[in-house]
């Protein structure tokens, strides 16, 4: 059995909006398994985003700790937890600066982190272009010059850079079209391999989540609602807000049709005040 890696541990997290105060999480516990794909998932406001900016240290918890390695991760992050835990966000273009080249970009994360000879970061940099499918040459170029699918690739090889034992995926593919999607979730899904790397995957997209996750968790209005195997959320799914995430994802053949309709068939449609999902 694999040991944990992260564990969140009764984490609350309260915002003051407006002169109130708003619960983003509410007593969460989660476990991320090292080696593991961890998908985060529930509809927008869940709490889901807020968990990686906690994680990742942008934000502190109202309430409970998180561990990681089975030490409290501390509200200032050393530069060793910062190189071990990172992140690939949403939109790529915003993740990099425009003023730098791609080859600039992830060779400042070797500088600042002191990895590898200085003389031959250059050469690591080309390495780290080749691993995610880029030619050597791109280093010299702009990321506004770049396909989104190409600047999502420069981000991952920036994240590979600091040699992380945990990335945050926030959305890593919901800003690309179905093709480029499916080609950068093949290529995590290698570098997870390659490298031995433990993913948290927050996304609202559970047809991208049950193609590359091993466990899922099921967030809705800051509440944990249910945890565990991909297989056992998609197949048996426990709570009636899961059923219903279930049922709205998109099909495309004749199975996945027959599939979606039978979870469907299995909700409480008036469990939640009569309101209905398309």
């Amino acid at each position: 059995m694999s040991e944990p890696l992260l564990e969140v541990e009764t984490v609350t997290k309260r915002f003051a909006v407006a002169g109130r105060e708003v619960v983003a999480l509410s007593k969460i516990d989660l476990v991320v398994n090292r080696g593991e794909c961890h998908a985060v998932v529930g509809e927008s406001g869940s709490g889901k985003s807020t968990l990686g900016a906690l994680i990742l240290g942008l934000i502190r918890p109202s309430a409970g700790l998180i561990r990681f390695e089975g030490a409290v991760l501390p509200a200032r992050r050393p530069l060793a937890l910062k190189r071990a835990i990172q992140l690939i966000q949403q939109n790529p273009l915003t993740a990099l600066n425009g003023r730098r080249t791609v080859g600039q970009s992830i060779r400042l994360a070797l500088d600042v982190h002191g990895i590898g000879e200085r003389r031959t970061r250059d050469e690591l940099v080309a390495k780290l272009l080749g691993e995610v499918g880029l030619p050597a040459d791109y280093a010299r170029r702009s990321p506004r010059g770049l396909s989104g699918g190409e600047r999502q690739r420069v981000a991952i090889a920036r994240a590979l850079a600091c040699q992380p034992q945990l990335l945050v995926l926030d959305e890593p593919t919901s800003s690309l079209d179905v093709l480029v999607q499916a080609r950068v979730l093949r290529l995590l899904a290698e570098m997870r391999r390659q490298h031995g790397l433990t993913y948290i995957f927050i996304s609202h997209d559970l047809a991208v989540v049950r193609s590359i996750a091993d466990r899922v968790s099921v967030f809705e209005a800051g509440r944990l609602v249910e945890s565990g195997a991909v297989e056992e959320i998609f197949d048996s799914p426990r709570s009636d807000y899961t059923r219903r995430l279930i049922g709205a994802i998109p099909v495309v053949s004749a199975e996945e049709a027959q599939f979606r309709d039978r979870i469907r068939a299995s909700i409480d449609w008036h469990a939640d005040d009569g309101e209905t999902y398309a």
